[in-house]
């Protein structure tokens, strides 16, 4: 009888990091003073406590308790629910999947309230400088086409329109998101923490640790995350049909602060390695570095997607080439980018005089430091912030939010379409009604959460609001079929309806070409003044084409 041979030597598994969920600190701030509580846990276990003697069930509240108890309006209520909706940590919650007008009497829940609070005090970390701020000269920022409104500024408001900005690199956010943890940890726990009676110490319970999920998650970055608690030793073998025991919330504290510790010294070695040109393909989610005039994507299944640098051209990503649900289009100028795919959130940052098509973003959309960029999207929600000269073609479920220094915005109706559009919106959740593109709301003009400095002075007040796209100058905006390749879909027009005046322009200028088109055949004009008909006929529309912006549809012919 022969041996089998031994088995093989069993690899270690691969130890599991810590990591801060984006969502939260990129799409769910709010620049509301009332909402900003820099004394810790001190005021917001009083409210928190308030909170859940108002909740009728599940520890759950609606609209109108969050006024009353924050002293803030009905409007911004409903936008803090929202908004926490849009950023939560489960897919499955109740207001994650309530219809638009079912949201409010489902509520939001009391413990997810107070950490969207407490995160509240969150500062950004500091765009940087361009590396290659030479190379970019020509494209961002520039001085308006339109009128003299970079000499209306005051010098550092200059200053600051006119830095080399690019994003922080992946890492340096990741880092500095779990150092903000790190140092706050202590105070989120007791939020979440239950006293017990005839004793000092606090303690969690597996339902309210699981909150915690709001914030930070085990496992590789855009992989299936498993509930958090199943990544804890002290919960890890609970029976599911018996609650498990509560633990220590001190034990809970110091496990995760040596989690988020683990975690940064891993980012700092794989930095360094990088810095040495060790890094690898798969680390690019961690370690992208600035833009530059080059296309750089990534190809990693572990976080978004970059379309960053495009400059002077056309360029198509559709769902088949994209690593996740998550897009950020980086400092692109002068060109136009489909993004033709389901998502559940986008950000657009430092881009100018460019189109930007986003298919259907299910979660939120964020534009920030664009300048005379038309953005086209389908969304649940979108926020504009440091923006100007920038036109918002939307098909929104809720109010398009603006905040911090914008000027001359404008909103109006979404104006396209492609074969796959209704599909991917019925993926991500985006109904085609109600479309609320023509209501945004203004905050403030100062952001509590942006490090960068203000003119001395300076009082905040609210921001520069958008105004409606007068309807003689709504046009429909054609995405080419050939842009879609293989794929194919049942959409045949733009699923969302247009405002009367809208329609009513269109039909105008559709009856004024076919009157335009038949005076021409009709003209018994001489081959001289034909030629001089059709060359004035050409002018005007080159001088269209650049004054509307349409000239960089033309791209996509130049790339064929």
């Amino acid at each position: 009888m022969t041996e089998s041979p031994p088995p093989p030597e069993s690899q270690p598994p691969p130890q599991i990091y810590i990591h801060p969920r984006r969502e939260p600190f990129e799409h769910g701030l709010i620049p509301l003073q009332k909402l900003i509580f820099t004394d810790g846990s001190q005021t917001l276990i009083p409210l928190r406590d308030k909170f859940l003697q108002s909740s009728v069930s599940n520890n759950r509240i609606n609209s109108a308790i969050i006024s009353e108890t924050l002293g803030i309006s009905d409007e911004h209520a409903r936008l803090v629910i929202d908004i926490i909706a849009s950023v939560l940590h489960s897919d499955s919650d109740p207001v994650v999947v309530a219809k638009p007008d079912e949201v409010d009497s489902v509520g939001v829940n009391v413990y997810d309230l107070i950490i969207f609070l407490y995160i509240q005090s969150y500062k950004r970390l500091l765009p940087r400088g361009h590396k290659d701020s030479a190379a970019v000269a020509d494209v961002w920022p520039s001085t308006s086409a339109f009128d003299g409104f970079l000499s209306a500024l005051t010098p550092l408001q200059l200053v600051r329109s006119n830095s080399r900005r690019s994003m922080p690199s992946q890492a340096d956010e990741e880092a500095h998101q779990l150092s903000y943890l790190q140092k706050h940890l202590g105070n989120i726990i007791t939020l979440l923490a239950d006293s017990v009676e005839g004793e000092e110490s606090l303690v969690l319970t597996m339902e309210k640790f699981e909150h915690l999920g709001f914030l930070i998650y085990f496992g590789e970055k855009g992989s299936e995350k498993t509930p958090l608690s199943q990544n804890a030793p002290f919960f890890a073998n609970s029976d599911p049909d018996m609650p498990a025991a509560p633990v220590p919330a001190s034990q809970v504290h110091d496990w995760i602060l040596q989690s988020i510790s683990d975690a940064l010294d891993r980012i700092s070695e794989r930095v360094a390695a990088k810095e040495n040109g060790q890094a690898s393909p798969s680390d690019h989610d961690v370690l992208m570095t600035d833009a530059s005039p080059t296309f750089k994507a990534s190809t990693s299944a572990k976080g978004p997607s970059f379309i960053e640098g495009i400059s002077k051209q056309a360029y198509v990503k559709q769902a088949p080439e994209l690593s996740g649900s998550f897009v950020k289009v980086v400092n692109c100028h002068e060109s136009v980018i489909y993004v033709l795919a389901p998502l559940k959130y986008a950000t657009i940052y430092g881009c100018s005089d460019a189109t930007i098509v986003l298919g259907a973003v299910g979660k939120a959309v964020r534009v920030e430091h664009c300048e005379r960029v038309h953005v086209i999207s389908a969304a649940k929600r979108i926020c504009i912030a440091n923006c100007r000269e920038c036109i918002f073609f939307l098909g929104v479920n809720q109010q398009p939010l603006i905040v911090g220094d914008n000027h001359k915005l404008q909103v109006a109706p979404y104006n396209t379409f492609y074969t796959q559009l209704e599909e991917h919106m019925a993926q991500v959740g985006i109904e085609a009604t109600p479309n609320r593109w023509g209501e945004p709301v203004a905050l403030g003009l100062i952001d509590p959460h942006d490090s960068l400095s203000h003119p001395a002075g300076v009082s905040d007040c609210q921001a520069e609001s958008a105004t409606c796209i007068d309807p003689d100058q709504f046009t429909n905006f054609l995405i080419p079929n050939w842009l879609e390749g293989q794929a194919s879909g049942s959409t045949k027009d733009n699923p969302f309806s247009l405002p009367e005046a809208y329609q009513s322009s269109q039909r105008r200028n559709e009856n004024n070409l076919v009157e335009v088109q038949q005076m021409l055949r009709e003209a018994a004009l001489e081959d001289g003044r034909r030629k001089e008909l059709s060359n004035a006929l050409h002018v005007y529309f080159r001088d269209w084409l650049y004054a509307s912006g349409n000239i960089r549809q033309l791209y996509c012919l130049q790339g064929e």
